[in-house]
């Protein structure tokens, strides 16, 4: 671990320096500029993601309970998700507040905040032993325990990078993504190598607590460049303008939405964590599946990044009153011409792909690799259809979707077989028929008044 460590930390150190480069001339120049680069800082987030995956693959024994861990904290970290949209979204509009008065606001969400995590924190530690049981790893519950407190430091993470977009410092996000992954290798390896698994996870928290405190100085930068043009106020003169009760109220619709995609995004891995345990299988399997299952997602990061051009354009052109499908096809065509290229490494070259990526004891799933990569490519077509009617304001879509996503865990854990492969095929039956309840609803255009002309204010 140490000989991993030393060689990842001194990739990361000659190459950051280039990366923020390169990414702050970027994200200074144009909105289509700023898009595009933190479109490319999710990549690099995403790709030292990937660095994790590799280093722990090799150097920890049981790293299905590694990658079952992270399943759990991603189901989680949906609210963040939605949360830091929200949060953009109300913040460009000034309802959190202009300089000192934005600060109010976020000093009174990270109150409740501090109060939230210590209360899910007692609360965790207190169920750990059924967390674990449940996420499948009975040995590890201080690591189970380590998930909910995860989860809130993730939502001020989030709600403090919404902060950053509402006040136009897309660098700042940009570099806080990189960060964050950066830390989170760094620290993880550095404590695996006494802790093992709860070492390596332990990471996670421990980036979201340096970027929340990275972000914070960024936004303070901001009220510093505000109080300049306009002059110092007092803190009483700017009391909070929206509460988090509000708030997280009225995003109801992007976390449910984002829940059904992580559950059918991440539920796997715990699954097959129960399922390939005992009964005589090799207590490698359950790892070697959860690799192939990493290896297999990368289309969903493509259908992230697709969903930053669609959401915004769908948005545009139904207030212009516009046919919104084109828009849905061009994002759906993004997905389809990057995965001829994926699953045909898939279908070829699984075993040496997955031998690189995750060393000689993680291949005993191989067989798996071209199905589940079929699985998820359909997932980031589903992605795309629930971002779609999200951007329709269409929100009943969720009567439908949610029971397939409530019923695969069990669907898994109960019914599945135990052979990889065959696993893997139960998993892409249940990615078929959400797409095709999603697809179904998104296709349907149900009659909506015409829109009404925006007349042009005067100059």
């Amino acid at each position: 671990m140490a000989t991993v460590f030393a060689t990842v930390s001194a990739t990361m150190s000659v190459g950051m320096q280039g990366v923020r480069g390169r990414f702050e001339a970027l994200l200074a120049d144009s909105d289509t500029a700023k898009a595009a680069g933190l479109a490319g800082a999710m990549i690099v987030n995403n790709v030292i993601a990937l660095g994790s995956t590799v280093v722990f693959a090799r150097e920890l024994s049981d790293y299905g309970a590694l990658a079952a861990l992270i399943s759990y904290f991603l189901i989680l970290a949906v609210f963040g998700q939605a949360l830091q949209v929200a949060t953009a979204r109300e913040g460009v509009l000034g309802h959190l507040g202009v300089g000192p008065g934005l600060i109010a606001t976020l000093k009174s969400w990270t109150r409740t905040m501090a109060i939230f995590t210590a209360v899910m924190t007692v609360i965790s530690v207190a169920l750990s032993a059924p967390i674990a049981s449940l996420v499948g790893v009975p040995h590890d519950r201080w690591a189970a325990a380590i998930g909910l407190p995860a989860g809130c430091l993730w939502l001020e993470l989030s709600i403090l990078r919404g902060a950053l977009q509402g006040v136009g410092d897309y660098k700042g996000v940009g570099l806080s993504l990189i960060g964050e992954q950066g830390t989170r290798l760094i620290v993880g390896a550095l404590l695996a190598i006494g802790l093992t698994v709860t070492g390596a996870y332990l990471g996670t928290p421990f980036s979201f607590i340096a970027m929340c405190v990275y972000c914070a100085m960024k936004l303070r930068d901001h009220v510093r460049a505000w109080e300049a043009e306009h002059g110092p106020a007092e803190a009483d003169d700017h009391p909070a303008t929206l509460t988090l009760g509000t708030h997280v109220t009225r995003a109801w619709a992007p976390i449910a939405g984002l829940i059904v995609i992580a559950v059918l995004q991440n539920i796997d891995i715990i699954a097959a964590k129960h399922r390939f345990s005992g009964h005589g299988l090799s207590k490698d399997l359950a790892s070697s599946y959860a690799a192939t299952a990493v290896a297999a997602k990368v289309l969903i990061w493509v259908a992230i990044g697709a969903g930053f051009y669609l959401v915004p354009e769908v948005s545009r052109r139904r207030a212009a009153g516009e046919d919104t499908r084109p828009v849905l096809a061009k994002a759906l065509g993004i997905i389809l011409v990057c995965a001829v290229p994926v699953l045909a490494i898939f279908a070829f070259g699984a075993r040496p792909l997955l031998r690189a990526a995750f060393g000689p004891h993680r291949l005993e799933a191989t067989s798996s690799l071209l199905i589940l990569g079929v699985a998820f490519t359909v997932l980031a077509c589903t992605y795309l259809a629930i971002q779609y009617l999200l951007a329709l304001k269409r929100t009943w879509f969720l009567i439908f979707l949610a029971p397939v996503a409530l019923a695969e865990p069990f669907l898994l854990a109960l019914l599945a077989s135990r052979k990889p492969s065959e696993f893997a095929a139960f998993v892409l039956g249940v990615q078929a028929v959400g797409a095709a309840v999603a697809f179904a609803l998104a296709l349907w255009r149900p009659r909506e008044p015409a829109a009404t002309a925006i007349t042009p204010e005067p100059a």
